[in-house]
């Protein structure tokens, strides 16, 4: 299986340019799946309620449009973020997308600093999609720091964590070594790189896009400041033994009458 990233560079609130900048960095790779980032489309740093509703879609918008003909063109499973519109609510969600079909959504559960004034929180199960043969979760950005996001969806089968992510701390890089190894799956975060300074905050993105083995083996990790798409092959097979030793099962030793979550 091939699987890969896309680290793109958004330009607030222009959705045609973002997508051209995704499409010129694919043309022609082909892949069986390719992450994108958090709110790949938009951007992240609002100013009011009203700039996100203007930016906000249905599940069947102009970004899922776009993910659909990229999935067409390279023949892989796309995961990408953006703004979803549900009635009055207003998400932090990431679409599944192979060909013209939406596999799943998943809706932001962990919302980081001034997202909490723009987004519900999600009020989705977590869900593992198996789809070729493989089977795929997703997370978004700042659920990386709750280890029972990962914990959850590898315990519900994952072999591969798609996460895509729009990430200001400098941390999540490293810990994704911890979060892989724990619970033995891959994970894909697909992280922007940039600057946006806008009302009262400043950001810098730190890129670092990241392919993270079972093993917790760094397989890929882009510049901090560059546009960058790389693609690793592996087994998804070894993501579904959590044997350590043959004395030590992962999932089999875990005390879980002794655990208070």
């Amino acid at each position: 299986m091939k699987i890969g990233y896309v680290q793109s560079s958004p330009i607030f609130g222009n959705k045609r340019k973002n997508f051209e900048q995704i499409e010129e960095l694919i043309t022609k790779k082909k892949a069986d799946l390719i992450v994108l980032p958090e709110l790949f489309a938009t951007g992240y740093t609002f100013i009011s309620r009203k700039e996100v509703d203007n930016l906000a879609e249905g599940k069947n918008g102009e970004t899922a449009n776009f993910l659909k003909d990229i999935s067409k063109k390279t023949g892989a499973i796309i995961v990408g973020g953006f703004i979803e519109k549900v009635g009055d609510d207003i998400y932090n969600s990431a679409l599944m997308i192979l060909n013209k079909n939406i596999i799943g959504i998943y809706r932001k559960l962990h919302l980081y600093y001034k997202e909490k004034l723009w987004f519900k929180q999600g009020n989705l199960a977590l869900n593992v999609f198996e789809i070729k043969g493989f089977k795929i979760g997703m997370m978004i950005c700042f659920d990386w720091f709750f280890p029972e996001t990962m914990r959850s969806l590898s315990l519900l089968g994952a072999d591969i964590i798609a996460h895509p992510a729009n990430l200001v701390l400098p941390y999540c890089q490293k810990a994704m070594v911890i979060r892989c190894l724990e619970n033995r799956v891959y994970a894909v975060t697909s992280n922007r790189i940039g600057e946006e300074k806008r009302g009262s905050d400043n950001f810098l993105f730190t890129g670092a896009s990241q392919i993270t083995s079972y093993n917790g083996e760094v397989l890929s990790r882009a510049p901090s400041d560059e546009l960058f798409l790389d693609f690793r092959d592996i087994k998804v097979i070894n993501a579904r033994n959590k044997k350590l030793n043959d004395y030590n099962d992962l999932f089999n030793d875990r005390r879980i009458d002794y655990y208070r979550l």
